[in-house]
């Protein structure tokens, strides 16, 4: 039996944009596992699993339901430890694990105020309604004031990415010569943005811009193939 995930749609829901979705989409190709994707829109997320969490993704293997894109990614390594390894053992792990705390704390931080009126425009209109107001009391500001100005914040995001830029000038990946799931948990920030906004957040040819176009290249075009806002 395949893997179900749950994740996060749009109106559109051939267009599933959950950050932390794609993390764990890219970790079940990594591992080479069939997987079902079933997107949901905000307001139907709640009743997915309420007794294991109320936020995407969910993975159910079998008789297993796991919530949080980390936990998901060890559970996928323990479980599934005959398949090919997303952290590169114990020291890789507690690499990914600043990886993602960084991607969380510094560069998603950042995204989201540059595409969050663009994220709200993509609802169904009864996902609006829930969307808006939470992250406008959580902004203290409407989301057109909070998207205003983004143009002039792309510097502060090339300086937030700066310790990246220098490493891909010797190395193709974060995880080295080839992916691993610190690489999945930044390109998914990425992944996010990119379905959700039209905005550029990096310079064309530069090395994260280049990072970010050989993941999308990653399992024949895996997450290339969904469509780009």
């Amino acid at each position: 039996m395949s893997l179900i995930l749950y994740e996060l749609r749009g109106a559109d829901a051939a267009r599933p944009f959950s950050p932390y979705a794609w993390r764990v989409r890219m970790a079940l190709k990594h591992k080479g596992l069939d997987f079902e994707t079933r997107p949901k829109p905000f307001t139907q997320i709640a009743a997915i699993a309420p007794e294991v969490g109320k936020t995407v993704p969910i993975l159910v293997d079998g008789e297993r339901t796991i919530c949080d894109s980390w936990a998901i990614a060890t559970y996928l390594e323990e479980t599934y430890a005959d398949r090919p390894t997303l952290f590169g053992g114990p020291g890789g792990l507690a690499a990914a694990k600043l990886v993602e705390s960084w991607a969380n704390a510094s560069i998603s931080a950042r995204i989201v105020r540059m595409i969050v009126k663009d994220i709200c425009d993509l609802l169904a209109p009864e996902d609006q309604a829930y969307f808006r107001p939470i992250r406008e009391e959580r902004f203290g500001m409407s989301l057109e004031e909070v998207q205003a100005g983004r143009e002039e914040r792309l510097a502060d995001l090339a300086t937030a990415l700066l310790p990246m830029h220098l490493m891909l000038k010797s190395q193709p990946f974060i995880g080295g010569d080839s992916p691993l799931q610190s690489d999945y948990m930044l390109f998914g920030t990425f992944q996010w943005a990119r379905i959700t906004s039209a905005f550029e957040l990096l310079e064309p040819g530069s090395p994260v811009a280049e990072w970010r176009e050989r993941c999308l290249d990653l399992f024949d075009g895996y997450a290339r193939a969904i469509p780009a806002a």
